[in-house]
């Protein structure tokens, strides 16, 4: 296409795209921090009923010998979290004595947490465990449903306002709404700054993405692409680190969210993607971003274009429809998957920390061939072959020992690893399906798709407490399910961007002609041979 002509022209890959890059994707490595921060700010520690009031006094001669007396056993052995005695049993006391029957209630009168490792979090200051506990997955729920509405309002805005506005606000708002979601004190206020949070997420992943991938040239868009994904991971390890050093919550939450304020004011500086102010008649600015563009081959990016702002876009030709309903279900079931199994990390049983570290570095050899095999075999390859293993290792893991949690966690880890590196295979594949007149409203209504599926994996999650094998199934198979439904998309391996609509459809219809005339080749070829012979014998 003309327009990747003119980034040859200007060098390709040069100095301005790698530095253009780095700034996008910075920002994309905290925005992961937000994506598991409840890991850490709404982490469950060990904890029992507080006693009653009226025994406080011969709690302080023996705190040890009280909590027997008071708070039941579970079946390890471990103080019942949720239940205690109505009346303190004393004869438990002595050695080798056991209590039948005797009755309990719920914690009355609150808990006593385990604050050695998490000095504060969300589930300590509103008390969210026992009954409470489903509040704690709210918040999170609550999180990805701004996602889910951000993909929505920025995905539109950005193919009509430009991919850098919605950008640049979004810093603002998840600096402000992050740092006001550690201020304030109630639950209510948290859910809701949390919701306006997760809203940035969608359009700054989204708009990153479009800008870096319409300012490289073909030869550069693997890397760039890439490198997003690379930039999230390390955002896991920062997570980790930074939440080991900071340990109160609103700290920590304070913490990750203020480095966007630096993001904010260095974003204005950045040029808008010259292909979009292309598509919307901006040459002039389109020429003073390029500096070197010729005339004749910014009026042929114009000549033939005609913007279109509908979501309906997305369904009303065949090839686009097409590509729509396939990534529909690609997003939604990558993002079930990998969610349902990079959220709750308190189910292996280590620390946090530790797990988060694992999780994090797994990604990196994956990321890694996921890179060679995108630039030497191709994006639909890539995608389908990733999913497909991720949903064959979620489902082997049902078969693994509840005792073998170092096998079960390096299975779930693996399986995280093909998932991260499909999402961010996908994210590229996406970006370089749709043609650029509708790019962004594109990829915005297949993130809302994740985001749904972000939105269901709690709700998958929830359904081992009927079935331990129901979670891990519902996550297997769906990633299966959208390894088939990639098979669909076409191959765009060093394909030229496509700007519009008719551009993709008349590549569709060419390539068809093209197929039924290689049949008809075949076809004739084959009567031919056939016909030899007869003719022989007459």
């Amino acid at each position: 296409m003309a327009f990747t002509d003119l980034l040859d022209r200007l060098g390709g890959v040069g100095r301005f795209q790698l530095v253009y890059t780095g700034l996008l994707l910075l920002p994309c490595s905290l925005l992961a921090c937000h994506n598991f921060l409840q890991n850490f700010t709404a982490a469950v520690p060990r904890h029992h009923c507080q006693g009653p009031a009226n025994h406080t006094a011969a709690a302080t001669n023996d705190s040890g010998a009280w909590l027997r007396a008071v708070v039941p056993l579970d079946h390890v052995g471990d103080p019942e979290p949720c239940r205690r005695f109505k009346e303190p049993q004393w004869a438990l006391l002595s050695p080798n004595t056991s209590v039948r029957g005797a009755a309990t209630e719920g914690c009355r009168d609150g808990w006593v947490y385990d604050r050695s490792v998490f000095p504060s979090t969300i589930v300590m200051e509103w008390d969210l465990v026992c009954e409470a506990r489903p509040l704690r997955d709210l918040a999170q729920s609550i999180y990805m449903a701004g996602v889910l509405v951000g993909a929505i309002v920025f995905g539109g805005l950005a193919d009509r306002l430009g991919r850098k506005g919605p950008l640049v606000w979004s810093y603002l708002q998840l600096a402000v709404s992050g740092a006001a979601t550690a201020y304030f004190g109630s639950f209510g206020a948290y859910c809701v700054f949390r919701f306006l949070m997760g809203m940035t997420f969608s359009s700054i992943i989204l708009n990153s993405l479009s800008l870096v991938v319409e300012w490289m040239p073909t030869r550069g868009r693997t890397v760039a692409g890439v490198l997003l994904g690379y930039s999230f991971t390390l955002g896991q390890l920062i997570l980790a680190g930074v939440a080991y050093v900071i340990r109160p919550w609103r700290w920590l939450q304070f913490a990750v969210s203020v480095p966007f304020l630096i993001f904010f004011l260095y974003s204005w500086w950045l040029p808008e993607s010259s292909r979009w102010l292309l598509l919307h008649g901006k040459s002039q600015l389109a020429v003073e971003n390029l500096r070197k563009v010729v005339s004749s081959y910014i009026q042929s990016e114009i000549a033939s274009v005609c913007p279109s702002n509908s979501v309906l876009d997305l369904f009303r030709t065949p090839a686009i429809r097409k590509i729509t309903c396939c990534l529909m279900v690609v997003w939604f079931s990558n993002s079930l998957a990998y969610y349902g199994l990079a959220i709750d990390l308190q189910k292996f049983g280590l620390s946090v920390y530790l797990v988060q570290v694992l999780f994090g570095l797994i990604d990196i050899p994956a990321m890694l061939v996921a890179t060679t095999t995108m630039i030497y075999v191709g994006r639909r390859a890539t995608v389908a072959s990733f999913l497909l293993l991720a949903g064959l290792m979620v489902i082997a893991n049902m078969f693994v020992p509840e005792d073998m949690q170092a096998l079960r966690m390096a299975q779930a880890a693996l399986g995280k690893g093909c998932l991260a590196s499909s999402f961010i295979c996908v994210y590229l594949f996406t970006g370089e399906l749709y043609p650029t007149e509708i790019r962004q409203m594109g990829m915005g209504f297949a993130s809302v798709s994740a985001r749904f599926g972000g939105l269901t994996a709690p709700l998958v999650t929830t359904l081992g407490e009927f079935s331990t094998i129901l979670p891990p199934l519902g996550f297997g198979a769906t990633s299966i399910l959208a390894s088939l439904a990639v098979c669909f998309l076409a191959e765009t391996r060093n394909a030229p961007l496509v700007e519009t609509i008719e551009a993709m459809e008349r590549r569709v219809r060419q390539g068809l002609r093209k197929e039924d005339a290689e049949e008809k080749t075949e076809e004739i070829s084959l009567q031919q041979l056939g016909a030899s012979p007869l003719k022989e014998t007459i």
